[in-house]
């Protein structure tokens, strides 16, 4: 459905919808506290948002200041942001997992005259770079609890107390600043995480944001029945843009998960009806499902494939306008005996799980559609605020991004990289005109660095990263993301980067699934406890031999892998090796671990 008000900035959706529902029993946001979830109403919401509003303005803030927030999900990042809106400054929204040194680049670079803090870990990062950004001139810790000795340091309750009394003083205040505000004024400035060199600061703007949030709320179809739980990180421009901005517009409630790690306790408290996402999640719920089916009789193995088969013809069949038949009792059959209870560990209420930041497998989507579970898969960037196309809820096809968003041009290049235009193409990089030169054209058209297609229907297809496509010393190029997306389907693989650009064959890293490989020592017999023991046994590589000739049987020569390294330890985020939507940062990996990647071809000559 369409977003329920009309507004032409996003603070202006903010208040005509917490006017709107500010009589209603029913949350905006949940968070949990002490195990429990806790409910906060729409009144209470923009009202404390009002006050923090006041108290950034007794502090000194004012309309085009620059507001740094480095916090976790969670409802004091919302009252933060819109009550940074309200003033007319601007949101450096900042990744919790960024280091200190990451944290003081993007300070200085951006120009950041407060910071907020959700806790003491974050408020520890600004205080040890206090004195090397000179612009920055206050923190602000979301927590009562953190104590310090940092005098420039605030807490929350504090700013909150001020903000009282500063509208006490100066009352009309913030609706004098807010109607200052216009369509075209700068709003955020998110800064991508780059896999070299430092991040660039992408400036959108209201209209930029606005003109997305309109769209995606045309397309997918958000409710205020609905109940979003939100985990991917709000200072990434998906889940701001998806799971906050436009599920607000239609006046969802939204839930904050406490983390990943506890997603699914999460699912199951708050029965969500949408979860925006990333491929990740249904990878381990999908090889969840098919290790528990490994431990199953024989006979419950056989009805699993076979209501798996049901659920696949019979949903094909429904998507296509061909008769179900009799295929619709075994379909109920099929529901009743497996679909039902898989659905049940999502909270049973799932109309839909919106996925994107990376490439799902078909596979996996026609798996999960079998079931009942409908993933509906879209493609953007921070760059264009942040969705260019997703698939449409009554028509979504697997292996595609869907048709490009109302008002969102897309056109491929004559080398195969996909271009886009439209009013959610970021105004540019913050202080770098050169890159922003080289990202949008004199037409302008964004250049995205992705490679795809548009098929007959107008659906868009990624086929890889520009940037990435591997041109072996054969000269042929090999796109590595399809490659990898086959080796991921095995139950033993968690994850694979492919290596190979320049070189005369394919190689690849695996992070093998731990909890699969102690269960495949346990049933041959191998005494192998640690992750290091697992990875290194000559059994376990001779299966991981057996798993990769199986997945890429059908692959040309040229792309197949011929050797490969089992790692010890996962790719994480908190290492920089994965970016916060969990995507490899493939030239850090390759730096990290070029010894073993040197290794692998010690014999080309």
């Amino acid at each position: 459905m369409a977003s329920i008000t009309e507004y032409s900035t996003v603070i202006e959706m903010f208040n005509k919808i917490t006017e709107k529902f500010r009589n209603d029993i029913r949350p905006m946001l949940m968070h949990k506290i002490e195990g429990k979830y806790v409910n906060i109403s729409f009144k209470d919401v923009s009202e404390a948002v009002e006050i923090f509003a006041l108290g950034l303005a007794a502090i000194g803030i004012k309309r085009g200041d620059h507001v740094a927030i480095i916090s976790e999900n969670r409802p004091e990042w919302v009252i933060a942001d819109m009550a940074i809106m309200k003033l007319g400054a601007v949101n450096i929204s900042i990744y919790p997992t960024l280091t200190p040194k990451q944290v003081e680049f993007i300070l200085n670079d951006a120009e950041v005259k407060v910071a907020i803090a959700s806790n003491q870990l974050q408020l520890n990062k600004i205080i040890k770079i206090f004195n090397d950004v000179p612009t920055l001139k206050r923190a602000v810790v979301l927590s009562d609890k953190v104590i310090t000795q940092e005098k420039r340091v605030m807490n929350y309750s504090l700013v909150m107390e001020m903000g009282k009394e500063f509208g006490n003083l100066y009352p009309g205040y913030v609706k004098q600043e807010e109607n200052k505000i216009k369509p075209e004024d700068l709003m955020t400035l998110i800064y991508t995480s780059g896999t070299t060199g430092n991040p660039k600061g992408v400036m959108l703007t209201h209209h930029n944001l606005v003109s997305n949030m309109k769209a995606a709320a045309s397309v997918i179809h958000f409710g205020s029945e609905d109940i979003i739980l939100s985990f991917l990180p709000l200072s990434h421009s998906y889940e701001r843009l998806a799971g906050y901005y436009t599920a607000m517009s239609c006046g969802s409630t939204i839930a904050y998960a406490e983390s990943i790690d506890t997603l699914r306790d999460n699912l199951l408290e708050v029965k969500p009806t949408v979860v925006t996402t990333v491929p990740r999640l249904f990878e381990r719920l999908y090889n969840r499902i098919m290790k528990q089916m490994s431990e199953e009789s024989k006979l419950k193995q056989k009805i699993f494939n076979w209501a798996i088969n049901i659920g696949k013809t019979y949903r094909y069949a429904k998507k296509n306008n061909v008769s179900v038949g009799s295929l619709s009792l075994q379909h109920r059959i099929a529901d009743k005996l497996v679909f039902k209870k898989i659905r049940e560990r999502t909270g049973g209420r799932i109309k839909f799980f919106a996925s994107g930041g990376a490439a799902l497998a078909p596979e996996l989507g026609e798996f999960f559609d079998a079931i009942g579970i409908t993933v509906i898969e879209g493609y953007g960037m921070t760059e264009s605020s942040p969705v260019i196309s997703v698939n449409l809820l009554e028509n979504y096809k697997f292996g595609t991004v869907g048709p490009p968003l109302p008002g969102v041009q897309v056109k491929i290049a004559d080398d195969g990289e996909i271009l886009a235009k439209g009013p959610n193409v970021m105004v540019g990089y913050w202080k770098n005109p050169e890159a922003t030169r080289e990202a949008i054209d004199d037409e302008g058209w964004l250049h995205t660095g992705d490679i795809g297609h548009l098929d007959s229907d107008g659906y868009l297809k990624i086929t890889d990263r520009k940037k990435h496509l591997f041109v072996s010393s054969g000269g042929k190029n090999i796109a590595p993301q399809h490659i990898e997306g086959l080796f991921l389907q095995s139950s033993y693989v968690e994850q694979v980067v492919l290596i190979g650009d320049g070189r005369m064959y394919l190689t690849a890293l695996v992070v093998p699934s731990f909890d699969m490989l102690r269960d495949y020592a346990k049933k041959h017999h191998l005494k192998l406890t640690s992750n290091e023991d697992l990875a290194n046994h000559p059994d376990i590589y001779k299966m991981f031999e057996g798993e990769i000739a199986k997945f890429q049987k059908d692959l040309a020569n040229y792309e197949k892998v011929r050797k490969f390294t089992i790692l010890s330890e996962p790719l994480t985020i908190e290492n920089d090796e994965l970016t916060p939507t969990m995507k490899v940062k493939r030239r850090v990996v390759e730096a990290k671990f070029r010894d073993l990647i040197e290794k692998m071809y010690a014999d080309v000559v």
